[in-house]
This record gives C-alpha cells, sequence and structure tokens, in this order.
C-alpha cells in the first residue's frame, strides 16, 4: 500500500498561509542563501500530489502561472466547482480527501504527496489517514492566517524519526506510531 506523506511549511505558530493567503514569508533567516535539498530528494519519492482548489489556484495564478511545477506526477484536484479541463497530469475532482485517498492507496506507484490546503489537510488528519508528516518550520511568528491543523479533536501518537536544519528552517518528520514497525 501507498505511503500518505504531507510535505508543508508552516510559520512557528503553526499557519500556512497569511490571513490573505499569502505565503511570500516562505524563507529561511538568509532569503539568499541556497536551500537544502529535501525537497528534491523527496519528489523522487512520490509520482501522486494532492491538494485543494485554493492552493492549485495560487499555484496556476500566483506562483508558477507559466508551467505546472507538478509536471509528471499525477496532481488531483480536489474542488466543489465543476471544472472540466482535466489533462494528462491535472485531475479535479469533487470527492472528499479521505475517499480520494482511500482509492489512491490502492493503486501501484510512489508515496502520494499531501502539499495543501488546510481543508485537506484537517480532512486526512480527522481520519487518520496521514503515514508521515514532514513539516518545516519557517522562522516566522504571523500572529494569524490559516491554521495547519485547526481545532483537531482527535489524538494522533506521533514518533519523531528525523530532524534537519538549514538557514533557520526546522524540517521535522513524524511517523503515526503505529506505523513504526511496518
Amino acid at each position: 500500500m501507498r505511503k500518505v506523506v504531507l510535505f508543508i511549511a508552516m510559520s512557528l505558530d503553526g499557519y500556512i498561509a497569511d490571513s490573505s493567503g499569502n505565503v511570500d514569508w516562505l524563507a529561511g533567516e538568509d532569503p539568499n542563501a541556497e536551500g537544502s535539498d529535501s525537497y528534491e530528494k523527496f519528489v523522487e519519492t512520490v509520482d501522486t500530489v494532492v491538494m485543494g482548489y485554493k492552493t492549485y489556484n495560487q499555484i496556476v495564478t500566483e506562483l508558477s502561472p507559466d508551467e505546472w511545477v507538478y509536471e509528471g506526477m499525477t496532481s488531483y484536484v480536489i474542488t466543489h466547482r465543476d471544472i472540466k479541463s482535466d489533462s494528462d497530469d491535472i485531475i479535479f475532482v469533487g470527492e472528499s480527501p479521505s475517499d480520494l485517498i482511500r482509492k489512491i492507496r490502492k493503486e501501484d506507484g510512489k508515496d502520494v504527496w499531501i502539499c495543501g490546503g488546510a481543508s485537506v489537510v484537517q480532512d486526512l488528519v480527522a481520519s487518520n489517514l496521514i503515514d508521515e508528516y514532514r513539516i518545516s518550520i519557517i522562522p516566522t511568528i504571523l500572529g494569524e492566517g490559516i491554521s495547519l491543523f485547526g481545532n483537531g479533536k482527535e489524538k494522533i501518537n506521533l514518533s519523531l524519526t528525523k530532524t534537519e536544519t538549514d538557514n533557520g528552517i526546522i524540517e521535522l518528520t513524524y511517523r503515526k506510531r503505529d506505523s513504526i514497525s511496518k
């Protein structure tokens, strides 16, 4: 069965975007420093990306309007909008994140990357469908914004499996305790 990985960045106080939805603060202490290669290594382990419509829209309108940054991967965009413009790489779906992940897990392939947004993540956390949490803590306190985990009600026990630091950013990798021995 494929592993489902949340790979995302958040502020020190737990936000994935500011209150306007902006992510222009996603940088380390020195914005001119070269980043680590953890993203490149991670991307080699996945072939499927799952995101909500707001994340997709921000990518194609602001962050990378000229090219699809996940080319070569199957990208699922969860939306309630009636969008008929699927491509080979981008598939728009109306089902819940949990239902989609349950279906994708049964297919052959590499790991599945949950890349955003908050409502997708919160649904999957509530359903306990994330196997690994790779969270980069950005050295910024926003004070308010879009919370990564919201007000989750269920406790999920995790084990820290790896830490990395680079340019003031701390990347934490956790796995569900019940999946460590698998």
